[in-house]
């Protein structure tokens, strides 16, 4: 899930170095956590939240039966307001 993540972001952001994914994989669960360049979080985000929604449908369908969540974090981990 995290290559795949990685995968739809690089291409879009400014700093593609600057992407990191961290996952948590259970059994029924897969959360993971976007950072980004502060630069990039605007892109990420798109109008109106548009481009991180769609990124999150994607991971929806792939992960199949298990529930995905991405949420779009700031490099010391706490939650961006949405």
């Amino acid at each position: 899930m995290e290559t795949l993540v990685r995968h739809l972001v690089e291409p879009i952001v400014s700093d593609p170095e600057a992407v990191s994914v961290q996952a948590v994989e259970g059994e029924s669960v897969v959360m993971l956590e976007l950072v980004v360049a502060p630069d990039d979080k605007e892109v990420i985000e798109g109008d109106k939240g548009r481009t991180l929604r769609a990124i999150r449908n994607i991971l929806s369908a792939a992960a199949g039966r298990r529930k995905a969540t991405l949420d779009l974090v700031d490099e010391h981990g706490e939650f961006d307001e949405e």
